[in-house]
């Protein structure tokens, strides 16, 4: 298996951020990204996605280092104080690397 290791950006937050965060996440460098719906219960309580307001959404993003941490930094910076979100970044190989 030939492949280039990145870095998987993922992000946990309420679904409100749906509409802001794509512009945010191109502006700062994501070629892409996969957005999806999550349920689970976290320091802020459950959150069971049955009505918008109480929903979260997971985004995973493939990026180099310099990508994920300008992306951190930015989300940290603007979202963390008034939002839940949680955020993790591991070290992946991908294939089909000219994509990334």
């Amino acid at each position: 298996m030939n492949g280039l290791t990145r870095k998987l950006l993922t992000i946990v937050t309420e679904s409100a951020l749906e509409r802001v965060l794509p512009e945010d996440l191109e502006r700062l460098g994501a070629r892409g990204f996969t957005i999806t719906e999550a349920r689970g219960k976290g320091s802020r309580g459950m959150r069971g996605g049955t009505w918008d307001e109480n929903s979260n959404i997971r985004i995973e993003i493939l990026c180099d280092t310099a990508t994920a941490e300008a992306l951190t930094a930015h989300l940290q910076k603007h979202y963390y104080d008034d939002y839940a979100m949680v955020m993790f970044v591991s070290d992946v190989t991908v294939l089909r690397s000219e994509k990334f």
